[in-house]
């Protein structure tokens, strides 16, 4: 048995099986802390998709694990010495218990992103400077993740030590190195099916979007992934490919890529819009006045006063999961898909946006963020978008006012940004909030001014609120109040209490609302059409006045015109599209699956043979839309 190395190879087998049922258990543990967000009708329904599950564990393991396998058979006869075992030991907790790890940050951080960790992470991190900070926090916030994690190694390398292997020396090592290279081959080709999904030659690698072949909701399909998959599956990645589904007259006529306002003005208005981290629609009472939720608790005070006065889209959609994916989305009319457009090779081209629209017309344009210059990404986009201006926390120079971790508090920001702007008019100006950002602290001095509620998000949404009670209080005070057109909505969603906010299109509802103290441009009232980030670009354009044809994917949401909508946004695994009376769920090739509009949870799947004349045309709008998107992207087609 000596020459046949039995012992090396049981020993392999069982140590990779060890991985195999700790990565189950991360699992576990990331549907526990997240069950309310991904929900799974019993204990068979899990099983199942633990089960499709153990096809992206086996690919991550495998990533991970290729040099330990390699080394653990590799003929070199001091296989089975101390010194050697020692050192497969060292190579094998410290490439696991890394990547391992990344399942557990998934526990804390899917309840925010609403998505599997990806390589898309660092295009975010690459622009802060104080992750360190973050990551401490978290772990302080989140003490749990760190216990289990560390209980979970010791008992890991409790185990592995369970099963030694004793120094043997090879009596015959012809035997000894044929049997090697047999089952090292043998190994290779498993190997390599592993990390492909299957053996056939046909079949494309496993990919993200294959978590969803069997779940019966989109969101399941994040359980069945594992953060280390997502991770490594996404490195070096391009999904920005061209397709070709339709032909362009399809597009013209149904998908109007351009759009052209005629309004005519005696005066252009100026433009304020507030991109307010984290401010989910739930927040907030004036957005939710008909959704009969039981004992609803608003957060936004003034919001809530100041959207009697306004024109207040109760049914609108963030169009990506991230800051710079808001940004995109509402300054220049590009969602991101599955893969961020802000973070693609294509993000540096010239790009038409409310920003381009305003500099056309002589405006005097400026980005306010509080935090260091750079953060988020935000500076870069800004130029390549062609703001005049930018205001960091570089240009407020005063660090007694910095949160220490993120930025400048929001009420000293913004009284900062009033004071700043209209200095030249007619003026556009963008501020995008940061304090109601994890970790969901206010001010000292405001430690108890406003009420707690049960997430950590609440008081710090009440902060914020005060800091834009404030601004308008500033701002009504100035020259250039009157003829203003201020514009409030959310970059994305954040942590979650109503059920009805954690259906999976309702992870994406935000407030939209327009507001000008000129009764001329005539925005008030309530409007329950479903509407987007991307319709803010074409509104405002459509408001000031802007006469040339602008491309858009959104619509202008005050127009006389009647302009078909579709909702875009992305769970990071496949496109959601609402078109009509459905919602469709397309991944890059084909549409999988079709609910009605009302069907929020996407809880039943209309998808069958006998699909009614909405939904054939609904499909091909699906891909047509995506096949314009792609081609604009890709093709530098933006302007």
């Amino acid at each position: 048995m000596k020459n046949f190395r039995g012992q090396e190879f049981f020993a392999l087998i069982y140590r990779l099986f060890l991985v195999f049922f700790f990565y189950q258990i991360a699992r576990l543990l990331f549907w526990f802390f997240n069950r309310d967000l991904i929900k799974v009708d019993g204990i068979s329904e899990y099983f199942k998709l633990s089960y499709y599950g153990t096809a992206f564990d086996t690919t991550a393991i495998l990533y991970v694990n290729s040099v330990f396998i390699l080394l653990s058979i590799i003929p070199i006869v001091i296989n089975t010495k101390k010194s050697y075992q020692k050192f497969l030991f060292c190579w094998y907790f410290i490439t696991n218990g890394i990547t391992y790890a990344f399942n557990f940050g998934d526990i804390i951080y899917y309840r925010f992103s609403l998505a599997r960790l990806t390589s898309a992470a660092f295009s975010v991190a690459k622009n802060e400077n104080n992750i360190g900070k973050v990551f401490l926090n978290a772990v302080f916030q989140n003490p749990f993740v760190l216990i289990s994690f560390i209980i979970i190694i010791y008992l890991w390398i409790f185990l592995y030590k369970n099963v030694k292997i004793t120094e043997e020396k090879p009596k015959n090592l012809i035997v000894y190195f044929v049997s090697s290279v047999v089952f090292l081959c043998l190994t290779t080709l498993l190997v390599v099916g592993g990390i492909r999904g299957d053996f056939k030659h046909s079949t494309r690698p496993i990919n993200l979007v294959d978590a969803n072949k069997h779940v019966s909701n989109p969101l399941q399909g994040n359980l069945v992934l594992n953060s280390v998959f997502s991770f490594f599956r996404t490195i070096n990645t391009n999904n920005f490919k061209l397709v070709h589904f339709v032909d362009e007259k399809f597009i013209n006529q149904e998908i109007k890529p351009y759009k052209l306002y005629e309004r005519k003005l005696e005066q252009k208005p100026n433009v304020v819009i507030f991109i307010m981290e984290s401010f989910g629609k739930e927040y907030s009472g004036a957005f939710n006045r008909n959704t009969k939720i039981k004992d609803f608790v608003s957060y936004t005070p003034f919001l809530d006063s100041l959207a009697n006065e306004s024109l207040i889209f109760t049914n609108a959609f963030a169009n990506g999961r991230q800051s710079i994916h808001g940004m995109s989305s509402v300054l220049a009319g590009i969602p991101s898909l599955t893969d961020a457009f802000t973070s693609s090779p294509y993000s540096n081209q010239k790009i038409q946006s409310i920003v381009s629209v305003c500099n056309d017309l002589g405006y005097d344009t400026s980005f306010y963020h509080g935090a260091p210059n750079g953060s988020m990404g935000f500076q870069g986009f800004g130029n390549i978008l062609g703001f005049k201006h930018y205001f960091g926390k570089n240009e407020y120079n005063n660090d007694k006012d910095f949160d220490g971790m993120w930025a400048i508090w929001d009420e000293p920001f913004f009284q900062y940004f009033a004071k700043n702007i209209g200095k030249k008019q007619p003026f556009m100006a963008t501020l995008f909030s940061a304090s109601s950002h994890d970790p969901f602290k206010v001010p000292e001095k405001y430690q108890s001014k406003f009420k707690s509620g049960p997430l950590q998000i609440h008081v710090p949404i009440q902060y914020t609120d005060y800091a834009l009670k404030k601004f308008f209080e500033t701002a009504s005070r100035q020259p250039w109040y009157q003829n203003t057109i201020f514009v409030i909505t959310a970059d994305h969603t954040n942590q979650i209490y109503y059920p009805e906010y954690q259906q999976a299109m309702n992870r994406f509802a935000i407030p939209l609302l327009f507001f000008s103290p000129n009764p001329k441009y005539n925005l008030k009232g309530i409007d329950e059409r479903f509407a987007q980030q991307i319709d803010i670009y074409p509104t405002l354009t459509d408001l000031i006045g802007y006469n040339e044809r602008i491309r858009s994917w959104g619509r202008s949401l005050v127009s006389d015109k009647k302009e078909d909508y579709m909702i875009v946004n992305s769970d990071a695994i496949n496109e959601q599209m609402i078109i009509g009376n459905y919602i469709y769920i397309f991944n890059g090739k084909e549409v999988i699956a079709i609910y009605d509009k009302t069907d929020l949870a996407m809880s039943k799947n209309l998808l069958s043979k006998n699909l009614n004349a909405e939904q054939k045309l609904g499909i091909e709008k699906t891909k047509a839309w995506y096949q314009d998107y792609m081609d604009r992207v890709i093709n530098r087609k933006l302007y």
